[in-house]
């Protein structure tokens, strides 16, 4: 289960939500019509993750090789054909890349592993680590597929554990999983932080301390609650190699502003019945920012029933019902090329009535 992380206020006096710079910054790939990919970059950080992994041909190479996680909802092709791009960016680099499906996606990504010949990567100087995962209701199994070894995984030595809910949990982080109908499991996401820490830079300023990757230090301790007797070390704008200590509480009470965590969902290809919106909502709880298909009209409600997907009408109760305070639609059937307004003000109608 996710961990309780509280970082005391009592270190971090000052409270200004308004002020905050959002720590994720997610984006589609893709246009409404096109393939589900929503890419989360972490600012200020060479990090980000991917939910989804359809076309990314409009992601930079920069942008793919920040990329440190990829939440896959299922293998339909248009959710996981990315996968061959991003494979190939990383291959001959020193990077550990960590992918998580529904049932059935270690043998599907073994099959895209196994079309590929790889005679020469013993050749490659830095070693490239899948470590995959797939989700069952009751358990999450974790496999390794090293470059060095041509992607063969070691017998017998597949990790297993409970799955409880959430598939990733770091200090500053948690990214939690429901699985969902789809004609097959479809899993829907959310990322969120258990609080929002922001550095005051005109107070960092005042103290004639320097930015850089000490803050990172700083603000890891917080989370993972360090005592406010440890020692910081954080450099100052004198002469180069010029440094202070201070306690952390103390310099916490200064320089920090907290608001509540940054929370994102994303939820795709998942049919409207009960037990799907139940679950959903669960997840997606108080987001911030939901980003959930809208494949059919309500028009079409018994198209969207037969192929195990959203009406935007679907979309903007289950949003309201959530209690998000931002939708973005996504996944878009081609059949309502032209309508994409229609489409949004038929989700905000619905998402209005339940409001």
């Amino acid at each position: 289960m996710k961990k309780s992380i509280n970082v005391s206020t009592s270190r971090c006096k000052n409270t200004f939500p308004d002020t905050m710079s959002p720590r994720f910054l997610p984006r589609l790939v893709n246009g409404p019509f096109d393939d589900p990919a929503l890419y989360v970059a972490f600012a200020f950080e060479k990090r980000a993750i991917l939910f989804d992994l359809g076309d990314v041909s409009r992601l930079s190479s920069r942008d793919i090789l920040k990329i440190s996680h990829c939440f896959i909802s299922h293998t339909h092709m248009d959710h996981f054909c990315g996968f061959d791009r991003l494979l190939r960016l990383c291959l001959g680099r020193a990077k550990r890349l960590h992918l998580y499906g529904p049932v059935g996606f270690l043998d599907n990504l073994e099959g895209k592993l196994r079309s590929y010949n790889w005679n020469l990567v013993d050749n490659y100087r830095y070693p490239l680590e899948l470590i995959a995962s797939e989700i069952t209701i009751e358990r999450i199994r974790t496999r390794r597929y090293a470059c060095r070894a041509k992607f063969i995984p070691e017998t017998g030595m597949d990790r297993l554990q409970p799955f409880e809910g959430v598939l990733l949990e770091e200090p500053s982080l948690h990214v939690e999983a429901r699985i969902l109908d789809h004609g097959i499991p479809c899993l829907g996401f959310s990322l969120a932080e258990p609080v929002h820490i922001n550095i005051d830079k005109v107070a960092l300023n005042k103290m004639a301390l320097a930015t850089g990757p000490w803050l990172k230090t700083f603000k890891l301790a917080l989370y993972c609650q360090k005592g406010p007797d440890t020692m910081i070390e954080a450099p100052t704008l004198g002469p180069p190699g010029d440094h202070r200590c201070f306690r952390l509480g103390d310099l916490a009470g200064v320089i920090t502003r907290v608001s509540p965590g940054q929370k994102i969902s994303y939820i795709t290809d998942a049919a409207g019945h009960s037990d799907n919106r139940k679950a959903i909502i669960e997840l997606i709880r108080g987001a911030e920012h939901l980003f959930i298909e809208s494949a059919f009209r309500s028009r079409d409600y018994h198209l969207a029933t037969s192929k195990y997907h959203l009406t935007a009408g679907q979309a903007g109760e289950i949003a309201a019902q959530a209690g998000v305070k931002r939708y973005t639609l996504f996944h878009f059937s081609p059949r309502y090329s032209g309508e994409a307004d229609s489409i949004r003000e038929e989700a905000q109608q619905a998402f209005m009535s339940f409001s």
